[in-house]
């Protein structure tokens, strides 16, 4: 039972990536000289790598699928991603690309008609107009559990106008296509384990080479995302062919890069029942489905500290890079659990409890928050501290802190080290509820906020707040342009929420995003110290 229920894990893990529909409202784009025709709705653009199509949607500018790597197929199939180089013609970037290959499932939020493919390595830009002072540009990463979700789920209309700014969002492989450690199999395989991160990095050079002709400044990127997104930020910072190529982050409840990724060789092997001189020819026999189908069989993929792309955890390299590093924001939800264990309890297996199926989860997350320890005295701790939990709520409190001890960790360092670190904490509760569960301030729900799309003609698909609510649109409005505010100077203050002093581990001062937005000192003490008990310093 215990694989079928690894699996379902992993099949829940793709609800991270859930988000914002396609949707604009109109916004007032510069009046300037451009180098672009106009026909229709479509506009071509000059640019160093030949003509593009886009589209102009209420007053801002789309381009869509346009590739930054070669295909990672055939023999490049688990090799690092390779540049693309210039198009013949007029590139058409008027529709959203393939995604990465997973679940064949339409995500909330994902256009229609959007296939699963290999060959996936594109990014969409949403800019103001192409021409004038180079703008502010915003690198999103995606969610999903390293599982699943793409670059098209997310609109970047409203920050794009409200804020003048450029938005970039991004594929990257998922699954074993994307970390899959092949290492001992050769040289070449070297640092395979991170090649989602490494089409990260390509896809940033991409943006630092190209995104001036699209209006954007490439010395002021700054690079957000959001679970697996804020993971991979938290993984980028500790990579160091990512640097210089960003130069603000913002890590939305983020993992934390800090243990080797699983080991899933001999795990795959016993599943195909080869041997290692044959893996690779094997591998590359088959087909995308049939690739696919094994990563079901096997234990789930995360980025971690393979040692030749991500070289140290998160924690060690803000602290090495000191002054030279970047402001970081970093935060968590207060209900971040209740969305897993309203899944959990919608979908456990037939003949499973769901409090069966999230028992026998629980050691397996807290191992995360244990940075590799072993789980059972955390788990014994926090048994003492909620006795009368049950399964459900202990992995509510584990989910939590997971979040909150990267979140915490990285601001607090980056505030050590210099360049300063903000950490906020999402508390508007819903008023949506999901799958017939009240889940408060729960994983995700901060994501429309970001994109403002409450103040849009259309906030999206699966939002947990009511768009009409003035309270909503108020704090989407100002969270938002704290976002932009940032992704400009470095700073976050100044946009309309309270002054926000930077996180240290002494006074812990931390924005409470809420209908009343307050400053409050040393939030989640009561967990801080549950794990801080166990780990110590670690």
């Amino acid at each position: 039972m215990i694989p079928e229920i690894q699996h379902r894990l992993r099949m829940v893990a793709a609800a991270f990536s859930w988000a914002v529909v396609v949707g604009c409202q109109p916004v007032e784009a510069p009046e300037e000289e451009t180098e672009m025709d106009d026909v229709g709705d479509s506009v071509i653009v000059a640019t160093s790598l030949g003509q593009i199509r886009g589209v102009r949607e209420a007053g801002v500018l789309h381009f869509r699928g346009v590739r930054y790597a070669e295909p990672p197929v055939g023999e490049r199939r688990f090799l690092a991603p390779l540049a693309s180089g210039p198009w013949q013609g007029t590139l058409e970037a008027t529709r959203f690309p393939n995604r990465c290959t997973q679940p064949d499932t339409a995500l909330p939020g994902a256009p229609p008609g959007t296939p699963t493919s290999e060959d996936c390595l594109f990014l969409n830009i949403v800019t103001p107009a192409v021409t004038g002072a180079g703008r502010p540009v915003l690198f999103w990463i995606h969610g999903g559990g390293f599982v699943n979700g793409s670059a098209n789920e997310y609109n970047g209309s409203m920050l794009a106008g409200q804020g003048d700014v450029v938005v970039v969002t991004i594929n990257y492989r998922l699954g074993l296509f994307g970390f899959l450690g092949l290492g001992s199999l050769g040289e070449q395989f070297a640092g395979s384990a991170s090649n989602g991160i490494r089409d990260q990095v390509l896809a940033l050079e991409w943006v630092r080479d190209n995104i001036a002709d699209y209006g954007g400044d490439p010395r002021n990127i700054t690079i957000f995302g959001e679970s697996a997104g804020g993971h991979s930020v938290h993984a980028l910072l500790a990579t160091p062919a990512a640097d210089g190529l960003y130069h603000k982050a913002i890590a939305h409840s983020p993992g934390t890069a800090d243990q080797p990724p699983t080991d899933l060789l001999p795990a795959l092997l016993a599943h195909l029942g080869e041997g290692r001189e044959r893996v690779v020819e094997t591998l590359h026999a088959m087909t995308a489905d049939e690739l696919f189908a094994v990563q079901t069989a096997l234990p789930g993929v995360t980025a971690g500290v393979d040692g030749t792309v991500v070289t140290r955890a998160t924690d060690a390299a803000i602290a090495e890079r000191g002054a030279r590093g970047v402001p970081l924001i970093a935060g968590t939800n207060r209900d971040e659990g209740t969305f897993f264990t309203a899944l959990f309890a919608a979908f456990a297996p037939e003949g499973v409890a769901a409090e069966q199926m999230m028992a026998a989860m629980n050691p397996g997350l807290a191992g995360a928050v244990m940075a590799g320890s072993d789980p059972a005295p955390y788990l014994a701790a926090l048994k003492a501290r909620y006795p009368d939990a049950d399964a459900k709520q202990i992995q509510e409190h584990i989910w939590g802190a997971m979040f909150l001890k990267a979140a915490m960790g990285s601001a607090a360092q980056a505030t050590a080290a210099g360049p300063g670190g903000w950490l906020y904490r999402f508390d508007l509760p819903t008023t949506v509820d999901f799958l017939g569960h009240d889940v408060g301030a729960t994983h995700g729900a901060e994501i429309p906020f970001t994109f403002n799309r409450f103040n849009s003609d259309d906030p999206g698909a699966l939002v947990f707040h009511d768009p009409e609510d003035p309270v909503v649109r108020d704090l989407s409005q100002r969270w938002s342009d704290t976002i932009i505010a940032f992704a400009r100077t470095g700073e976050p203050n100044g946009a309309g929420l309270p002054y926000w002093p930077r996180y240290d581990a002494e006074n812990r001062r931390t924005l409470v995003l809420d209908a009343n937005p307050r400053l409050e000192a040393d939030l989640n003490r009561e967990e801080r110290k549950l794990w801080e008990s166990v780990l110590g310093d670690r």
